[in-house]
């Protein structure tokens, strides 16, 4: 509940920083995030559109943007969970333009791009990129965190892409020199664009924590360079205003590591600033609260120099054979083991996930498409929501009934009238698929995974 403006007591040496930026929206920052009105905004899935998902304002900076006029209750809207919408800052929708410029400046060939999104974790900026994307391209969405990486799953599965999950220090891949076309590196920051509406962001800003934050952002963007290929582009970005972890960085990697750095026309829009006082014309975009509808956001696209294309480890060992006797997506799918399941993955996409694979912890290939039980698969719900998923697939059945809906997302026991196919059905809600239950006659039974589930009433 908003209670209206705060007092606060800001570091003097932050006020000091804003201060020293060079424009009035900084200086006005500190009224506007006592205020703490943060606006509401979602991103539509354009491969998943549903007739009853919020409306509102456009984002002018993202075509399915949409800002909301208050915060409905999200986690009772089947849609969300359905994949028709992510709940997402509107500021870092912008993260999808810099890539879209990075796509067309690649002049390559759909099938052959391979794009990484380093930091990836909850997946808003992944999900983005995946929509301006070529359909076809190898997408690598990679955290370190091992609790925000389950997530990150988890929201890819949703938005319904087809993508190789891992877990890695960004700062310490090795064995991928050379191998992507296009790098997002949305790096740890110190957060202070996300003050109005994270209080941990403004209890614990400190100039030390500046400063370990861009040392480590070195770390991260020089370590990143050698696994981006001559000709490919890196989306630099944090969520903070210092000059330190931002137009610094951005010059080192220019100045040091040889890199051009792009104009993205697309956010060349009123409201949206440019470089820090003292950094002159760099092609920098700056997002500031009070200047946007949105909270702090820092983008910089990044060339470089050269025309090689992605390469390939030496000696790579294609370990898993292909399974037969499935066919439950579009496209040239290859059907594999992984851990416990079986995975599909673009065949095109085989070579290139095993060499990250060597290189760095894999946690989901793909698109899962379920376990073994005996000798019956049972479907997964990565599959119920997968793109690529054929049609004819599975027998489907409609539901209209927003409390069944509901109850089939909190993982309780639902029940299917008497004229409803047997076996693995497929729900569907509002013309999208919901998830697979196991309809035996007499009751049904729920497959929506256990760790997804719904707590809300």
């Amino acid at each position: 509940m908003d209670t209206g403006p705060q007092h606060i007591d800001f570091d003097p040496r932050f006020i000091a920083m804003l201060d020293a930026l060079g424009h009035q929206a900084y200086s006005d920052l500190p009224s506007v995030i006592a205020a703490g009105e943060s606006p509401v905004s979602l991103r539509l899935n354009p491969a998943k559109s549903a007739a009853d998902v919020p409306q509102g304002q456009p984002v002018p900076w993202h075509a399915g943007g949409v800002y909301l006029d208050s915060r409905p209750a999200f986690t009772l809207d089947p849609a969300m969970h359905q994949g028709a919408y992510y709940v997402q800052d509107a500021s870092s929708m912008a993260h999808a333009a810099a890539v879209a410029r990075a796509v067309a400046l690649t002049g390559l060939t759909p099938a052959s791009l391979r794009y990484l999104d380093a930091c990836a974790a909850p997946g808003g900026k992944t999900t983005a990129a995946a929509d301006v994307l070529p359909p076809d391209a190898f997408v690598v969405a990679n955290e370190y965190d091992p609790r925000r990486t389950s997530v990150l799953a988890e929201n890819l599965a949703k938005w319904g892409v087809s993508a190789v999950v891992t877990r890695a220090d960004a700062s310490a891949v090795r064995g991928l020199d050379g191998f992507f076309d296009i790098i997002a590196a949305d790096v740890p920051c110190s957060g202070e664009g996300m003050m109005r509406k994270d209080p941990q962001a403004l209890a614990q800003w400190s100039p030390a924590l500046v400063q370990e934050c861009a040392a480590r952002q070195l770390a991260i963007v020089d370590n990143l360079w050698r696994c981006l290929r001559p000709g490919g582009f890196m989306i630099y970005s944090t969520c903070t205003f210092n000059t330190m972890e931002n137009e610094d960085v951005v010059r080192h990697i220019a100045d040091d590591l040889g890199a051009d750095i792009v104009p993205v026309p697309a956010l060349a829009l009123p409201g949206i600033l440019g470089a820090a006082a003292g950094y002159g014309d760099m092609p920098v975009y700056r997002f500031v609260p009070g200047s946007i509808r949105g909270e702090g956001q820092f983008i910089a696209l990044l060339h470089k120099p050269g025309d090689t294309p992605a390469a390939m480890p030496r000696r790579l060992k294609l370990h898993d054979k292909p399974l037969t006797g499935y066919s439950f997506l579009d496209g040239e799918q290859v059907y594999l083991p992984f851990s416990d399941r079986i995975v599909a993955i673009p065949g095109a996409h085989r070579a290139q996930a095993a060499a990250v694979a060597e290189a760095m912890h894999t946690v989901e290939c793909g698109v899962t498409v379920g376990t073994l039980k005996g000798s019956s698969l049972i479907p997964a719900q990565q599959l119920a929501l997968a793109r690529a998923l054929r049609r004819d697939a599975f027998p489907v059945y409609g539901i209209s009934d927003t409390g069944l809906a509901l109850q089939y997302l909190r993982r309780e026991a639902v029940s299917l009238p008497s004229g409803a196919p047997r076996g693995h059905v497929l729900l569907a809600y509002g013309g999208l698929p919901l998830g697979f239950v196991n309809n035996l006659g007499n009751r049904a039974n729920n497959l929506y995974p256990a760790r997804w589930r719904i707590l809300s009433r």
